[in-house]
């Protein structure tokens, strides 16, 4: 199954779901509003322009192993979802790459409203819609280590910590979280 397809599932009490391929140059500006703010700095691209922000999803775009999704709910977007094979991916030189392994970014954009279980929601139907592919065994996450927010709303989904590693721009925490069993 390749990765540049759309997802769409309907969550009750929250509404549809949809994870579609970023489409760089149509995307940019609401992908710019979430990556420039204070909230997004770990991002590492809160200095970029709209045109750098789309360049980097066109790059991204033009990869086999890396992809980036807009996520929305009710056709609106609401989050930022990106999904790379390690093995092809500077995160794959710090620790022992399994078959199987996926990784992942979330970037939940910028709220309406406080909203209750929001992010909960989110990262769920992100985790199922990685493991829509059977050969995925296993989603990897590295949020940077001073993000406490982040480590701690995965923990609370089940992943499990891993090692720190060192980036060229940040230290990160892995983060694991093994296919669930059917």
């Amino acid at each position: 199954m390749t990765d540049r397809h759309h997802y769409e599932r309907h969550v009750p009490r929250f509404g549809v779901v949809t994870f579609r391929p970023v489409e760089p140059d149509t995307d940019a500006d609401v992908i710019h509003s979430w990556v420039s703010q204070e909230r997004a700095r770990f991002w590492g691209m809160r200095d970029a322009d709209r045109e750098q922000v789309a360049e980097i999803y066109r790059y991204v775009d033009s990869l086999s192993t890396h992809h980036a999704y807009l996520t929305l709910r009710d056709g609106h977007p609401v989050a930022l979802f990106q999904t790379y094979e390690p093995e092809h991916d500077p995160v794959g030189e710090c620790y022992p790459v399994r078959p199987g392994d996926h990784g992942g970014h979330l970037l939940i954009g910028t709220p309406v409203r406080p909203e209750p279980g929001f992010t909960g929601t989110l990262l769920g139907e992100f985790v199922t819609f990685v493991f829509t592919d059977r050969s995925r065994l296993r989603l990897v996450m590295e949020p940077d280590a001073r993000n406490d927010k982040a480590i701690s709303r995965l923990r609370r989904a089940g992943f499990v910590d891993g090692p720190l590693i060192d980036l060229a721009d940040k230290r990160a925490r892995l983060m694991f979280l093994d296919r669930p069993s059917d």
